[in-house]
């Protein structure tokens, strides 16, 4: 018997099943994303084309319920074409506020790298507080808010590479790589069938109630000074032992990586029926979280290092805490 959304050890699985219906394998993703709406992170998905990125999230989006918007970056938008602008009516005499499609529960950017980056950072503001300022106005966005966007990494021509204070909002970068033979197989079967209409297993009212209860969740102490060196020894490899990997780094990640590796391992610990946090909620957190915050120096990029292997030599470096397991 499928478990109402709230059951205490696996609340998100009628929605992650109703997904599945539609997208085969993706689990780190899937994952990933319910880690971003528990925690009310934005997510930054990369992968070639042709892997299912943007109806991994358009199911979601139906699956969850709420408003959801999606906008296609290209080339020619502008940032009104985002946020909204003001509209002079000639019958009235007066300017009227026209929102755009980023007042939604969920918006979907897709290929948000197409678009210039005076386009992406209209963002900003949206992002990181919840509101738009249009004019002397501010407005709003419906809650819970939630901005999941895609790049693909191979395309350089008609791409814009997105700026650094726009990618240090996003909580956390997924990167999704080829399905195996198997799950191709599943894939190609499916598509030989009408496509199966995703259901809405949640409310946003109940994803909220979802994101109150994930505040409550237990960190010990020791857990946050964890996520703290791990986010420091991306500044100063050497304090962790790395000296050789200090050359290749240009910038470190910002205190926004420390806050997302302790507030996802919240989410994490909610998702596996605990309510306490363990290292391993944030070290498996650590790639996804950091990758896209470290910013690689010229001899990197001659020497083929990417940030995936400085944050996997971080993470063996710095030691995770013991954590005593409290009483219930």
């Amino acid at each position: 018997m499928t478990p109402p959304p709230d059951h205490p050890t696996d609340p998100l699985e009628p929605v992650l099943f109703e997904v599945k219906r539609t997208i085969v394998g993706q689990d780190v993703l899937l994952e990933r994303m319910a880690v971003a709406l528990l925690s009310g992170g934005h997510l930054l998905v990369e992968g070639v084309p042709g892997l299912a990125k943007t109806l991994a999230v358009k199911s979601l989006a139906a699956a969850i319920g709420g408003q959801f918007q999606r906008i296609q970056f290209t080339p020619d938008l502008v940032p009104s074409d985002l946020v909204g602008t003001r509209v002079y009516h000639q019958h009235t005499g007066e300017f009227q506020t026209q929102l755009g499609p980023v007042f939604a529960n969920m918006l979907l950017a897709d290929e948000i790298n197409r678009a210039p980056a005076k386009v992406q950072s209209a963002l900003l503001e949206v992002m990181q507080e919840h509101q738009v300022t249009i004019g002397r106005e501010t407005f709003q966005v419906p809650e819970p808010f939630l901005v999941m966007a895609t790049e693909n990494p191979i395309e350089s021509e008609g791409t814009y590479p997105l700026p650094e204070a726009q990618v240090d909002r996003f909580m956390m970068k997924v990167v999704v790589d080829y399905p195996s033979n198997a799950e191709e197989h599943a894939i190609v079967d499916r598509a030989l069938r009408p496509a199966a209409q995703t259901r809405a297993m949640l409310t946003p009212e109940k994803l909220t109630r979802m994101q109150e209860r994930v505040q409550q969740i237990y960190v010990d102490p020791a857990l946050v000074d964890y996520a703290v060196r791990l986010v420091a020894a991306t500044r100063t490899p050497s304090t962790a032992g790395l000296g050789d990997l200090e050359r290749y780094v240009s910038y470190g990640a910002s205190p926004r990586a420390s806050i997302a590796l302790v507030i996802g391992g919240r989410a994490m610990a909610f998702l596996r029926g605990r309510d306490y946090v363990l290292p391993h909620d944030v070290s498996e957190l650590a790639l996804d979280v950091l990758r896209h915050r470290v910013v690689l120096s010229y001899e990197a990029l001659a020497d083929d290092v990417d940030a995936d292997t400085i944050v996997t030599r971080v993470l063996g470096a710095v030691p995770a805490p013991e954590v005593a397991l409290r009483n219930r």
